[in-house]
């Protein structure tokens, strides 16, 4: 049995997640559209909406599983035509980041939703690459971008995106593979994977969420990826756990959308504390956060309410949040030190 290392009592947990210094490692971007600018972006820009209000549209946020959700995800983006559009949604962002008390954040975006939308790849990453760097300097939350591809199209559409991306490859950090999981193994994406290792890129990709453990495996194995996006169905495979634990390979978890789309029926199902228990990287997220209910804090409080979670497992999903991060490791340790004086201060 591990030792504890914090007497902090359990009626000041819920202060203490919310004032802890975090990092968020799985949140898309296009995600955290709220309703509310949703029809501002569509005023703004001429585009005629579905729903009648922003009241019409929230109540949509029903989803049974993931692609009941994607479909609202994509008339959602529709509104995003202009560089402005994607600034003032990443600012929205960072400003709710900023108020959770995450000092880092590696956010998704996915460029296929919006090119072949006829929006250049250049109008997208500018207005996103803008507000990462208003963050820095106007908030202190470090921000940087992974380019994500959709796996239910072809991985020839993933080259050309790529090919579009590469002139602005200072801009992002990494790759991911996210949409929808049934169907669309890792190995489908296995050669523009290798083609962006040998970039430099950092390898992330959505794995175990809808789909089966072998495709953790095949993630991990095929496309050489450094983190697993999701994973809770890892438990389904006892050799697997092992050997996530083995290698310290990080689950970006996000708990509030799982429950959304139905991974679990209720919180009190999430396999979170399990995780943990079994010496699992676990990190808490967001994902799509304007659809499944709560940014940082509110996952966290969330979980923290419904779980057996102490303080333990919370200064250690905390800090598995910066381990897995893709910073230096003198700017992790500084975020680490915030960490322990957070600590120190409810101990």
């Amino acid at each position: 049995m591990t030792p504890t290392r914090f007497a902090i009592s359990r009626d000041k947990l819920p202060a203490l997640v919310q004032a802890m210094p975090k990092a968020e490692l799985h949140m898309h971007i296009e995600g955290s559209l709220e309703p509310e600018l949703i029809f501002a972006l569509a005023q703004r820009n001429g585009v005629a909406l579905s729903y009648p209000s922003v009241e019409a549209l929230r109540a949509a946020y029903a989803f049974t599983d993931l692609q009941s959700f994607l479909d609202i995800y994509y008339a959602g983006a529709s509104v995003l035509l202009k560089e402005q559009d994607f600034h003032d949604m990443a600012w929205a962002y960072l400003l709710k980041a900023k108020a959770d008390n995450v000092v880092h954040t590696e956010m998704f975006f996915d460029p296929q939703t919006h090119t072949d939308r006829g929006v250049p790849f250049e109008v997208v990453i500018k207005g996103l690459k803008s507000a990462c760097d208003r963050a820095k300097t106007e908030l202190g939350v470090s921000a940087s971008l992974i380019m994500c591809f959709l796996r239910h199209l072809s991985e020839e559409a993933a080259f050309k995106t790529l090919e579009e991306a590469l002139p602005f490859r200072q801009h992002f950090i990494g790759v991911g593979l996210d949409s929808s999981e049934r169907g669309h193994p890792p190995e489908k994406f296995a050669r523009v994977f290798a083609k962006c290792k040998e970039l430099g890129l950092h390898l992330v990709a959505h794995a175990g969420e809808e789909g089966p453990p072998a495709y953790i495996i095949s993630a991990l194995d095929v496309l050489n990826v450094e983190r697993i996006d999701h994973g809770v169905r890892c438990v389904e495979d006892p050799a697997l756990v092992q050997r996530l634990a083995r290698q310290g390979t990080a689950l970006t978890v996000c708990p509030l959308s799982n429950i959304k789309l139905c991974v679990f029926k209720k919180m009190e199902d999430h396999n979170l504390k399990t995780l943990l228990q079994h010496g699992l990287k676990a990190t808490v997220n967001s994902d799509d956060p304007a659809y499944f209910g709560g940014y940082m804090n509110q996952n966290f409080l969330a979980t923290f309410a419904d779980l057996d979670l102490d303080a333990d497992d919370a200064y250690t999903l905390a800090r598995n949040s910066f381990e897995a991060s893709f910073v230096d490791a003198q700017t992790k340790a500084g975020w680490i030190a915030q960490l322990d004086a957070t600590f120190a201060r409810f101990a």
